[in-house]
């Protein structure tokens, strides 16, 4: 029995235990004031006694979801979580996995959903998914989640809504070179390409995001040492193997790349995120920055008279990821060589508009 401070007052600590038998798991403390709460002061007291958890999705109908989810499971500490909904759910000290059956980018506001139904407050959300590629090539992939594009009334093709961007995990800049440093270390390498994504697809999220991603073919789906190296990923990455997480955000002034241009798989603003301590947040790749060529108009290169929705775009990538980062500096790159003169033109002019820094490589190291 402790006794602690809560606005002044002092309150009584209890240990709540779980128990598994043969073990008892002690986990989070409540705290009974011998007091009367101030009214003013209740709200931000249980707030803060309320625990903050990482929420790891997973869909047992994707074997690239799933894998890596059994393969974590298999690790030490875990026991059953709260209940949640029709789906399953595991504990692990701050660290939840869920696991429900539908399509992993369809299943919208598992943060919110998940406090409601445990009073726990998610911090961020992980997704163990499958990646598709035309290539084929059997691949590794980080990214953020959003389709920041697209227009109200649009269909989302993969979940989502229109205009909206999650905010993207401070973790995936690490993250990305965790994984290729264990992914080279189990031998997948260079078999498998280690790589980010562009920003795209849902579910709906409002927590900082990511997802993590096995492709590009069933056969690759399925294979069990890349479901490994994923599940190896979060286990480090959060430190649930007693080792310090990786990732976490510290403002320290620190700068943080928001990608515009290029390809799917931003392969210039990967050449900067590859280097030890840089933060990564939005990609926006050129389809997601849709820009309507003036063609002869006497504007041409005048952001005000190109349309599209390459400004709400970059808007909603910004906003998410200054949230994700807060008290970081938010410099947009821009894949200069992936822009017609037109369109580069009017993307600097808008960001000059909004107040947005452009920064080149040497900034972010």
């Amino acid at each position: 029995m402790l006794w602690a401070k809560t606005n002044g007052l002092r309150a009584l600590q209890f240990p709540i235990c779980a128990v598994s038998l043969p073990f008892i798991h002690c986990s989070s403390t409540i705290a009974t004031t011998t007091a009367k709460p101030n009214p003013n002061t209740n709200t931000n007291t249980k707030e803060k006694l309320r625990k903050m958890v990482t929420l790891m999705v997973a869909t047992s109908i994707d074997p690239a979801s799933i894998n890596p989810a059994n393969a974590l499971l298999a690790m030490p500490g875990w026991n059953s979580g709260p209940p949640f909904q029709d789906m399953k759910s595991f504990a692990n000290g701050g660290v939840r996995v869920v696991i429900h059956g539908e399509s992993i980018v369809k299943e919208d506001n598992l943060d919110s959903r998940w406090e409601e139904a445990t009073g726990e407050v998610v911090d961020e959300v992980i997704f163990f998914s499958k990646h598709t590629a035309v290539s084929n090539r059997p691949a590794l992939t980080v990214h953020p989640i959003g389709v920041p594009h697209l227009r109200e009334g649009d269909v989302p093709p993969q979940g989502g809504k229109p205009g909206w961007a999650a905010p993207p995990s401070p973790r995936i800049g690490p993250w990305l070179r965790l994984l290729k440093k264990i992914a080279e270390s189990h031998n997948l390498v260079p078999e498998f390409e280690i790589t980010l994504e562009g920003t795209h697809h849902g579910p709906v999220t409002n927590k900082p995001t990511m997802f993590l991603e096995i492709g590009s073919t069933e056969d690759y789906w399925k294979r069990q040492d890349a479901a490994q190296v994923m599940a190896l990923l979060v286990w480090e990455g959060l430190g649930l193997g007693g080792g310090a997480a990786v990732g976490n955000w510290s403002s320290d002034k620190n700068k943080v790349l928001l990608g515009i241009g290029g390809g799917h798989y931003a392969p210039r603003h990967m050449d900067i995120v590859l280097k030890d301590g840089v933060w990564v947040g939005h990609l926006l790749s050129g389809y997601s920055i849709p820009m309507e060529d003036p063609a002869q108009s006497k504007g041409e290169g005048n952001a005000k008279v190109i349309n599209g929705t390459w400004r709400e775009a970059i808007k909603a990538a910004f906003e998410a990821t200054r949230v994700a980062f807060p008290g970081g500096e938010i410099l947009a790159h821009l894949d200069q060589k992936s822009f017609k003169s037109w369109q580069k033109n009017a993307i600097i002019s808008f960001l000059g508009e909004q107040n947005i820094k452009i920064g080149k490589p040497n900034d972010f190291y």
